[in-house]
């Protein structure tokens, strides 16, 4: 009898270029007051998949929370004003697929334990760039990472693409449009010396675009 060889097994790395080059990403440029409705147009862009929204802080958890509610789509806010409870109800109801979207920040995230991740929302980035491939584990081979960044996240971004050794694809979302904020009654100085930033590849496509090869509560 020949005895069966066995292939020796491929080891995993999980360090930031390993993860970062497994894990679909893209990149949808807005400004901070546009990203609401963005992501609005992301879910009926791709609807029922089971996502994980990260904000910076509670209030913008909520405030998106509300903004979605106001247009009949159906998410939680889960941070860290919610009862032990009501968080681990959340993660049932996820799990289930009962519940296809989740807001939180990545301090309540961790303790979640959600399964089955399919789709990622960097809808703010994380002050510490470390946060980001932190987000990333969750969605590892086998869902998407989508970052919203405005212009004053971009220097982040830069930063988590140097350490990822990669530039992540920068996509034009299909059927949104940005809109002009009123300055006069916010009283934000526009800056007009500050241009966006350009990628070297630009293509309007759905955010089941694949990349190319070359985070507080």
């Amino acid at each position: 009898m020949s005895e069966q060889i066995k292939k020796p097994s491929k080891k995993k790395y999980f360090d930031n270029v390993s993860i970062g080059k497994r894990t679909k990403q893209v990149v949808h440029f807005a400004d901070q007051h546009d990203k609401a409705a963005m992501f609005e147009q992301l879910i009926k862009n791709t609807p029922n998949k089971q996502t994980v929204v990260i904000t910076k802080s509670k209030r913008n958890a909520d405030a998106l929370h509300s903004y979605l509610k106001a247009q009949s789509i159906n998410a939680l806010a889960v941070h860290g004003n919610h009862r032990a409870q009501q968080l681990e109800e959340a993660s049932k109801s996820f799990n289930a697929s009962e519940l296809n979207i989740i807001i939180t920040t990545d301090m309540i995230l961790k303790s979640l334990e959600l399964k089955n991740i399919q789709l990622i929302v960097s809808y703010d980035l994380p002050i510490e760039y470390e946060e980001y491939f932190v987000r990333l584990a969750y969605v590892d081979e086998v869902g998407e990472s989508i970052l919203l960044v405005n212009p004053d996240e971009e220097s982040t971004l830069q930063i988590i693409e140097i350490k990822m050794k990669m530039e992540i694809l920068q996509v034009e979302l299909e059927g949104f449009v940005a809109t002009e904020l009123d300055l006069k009654k916010t009283h934000i100085k526009k800056d007009k010396k500050k241009k966006p930033r350009h990628r070297k590849q630009k293509k309007k496509t759905d955010t089941t675009q694949e990349q190319e090869t070359p985070q507080s509560e």
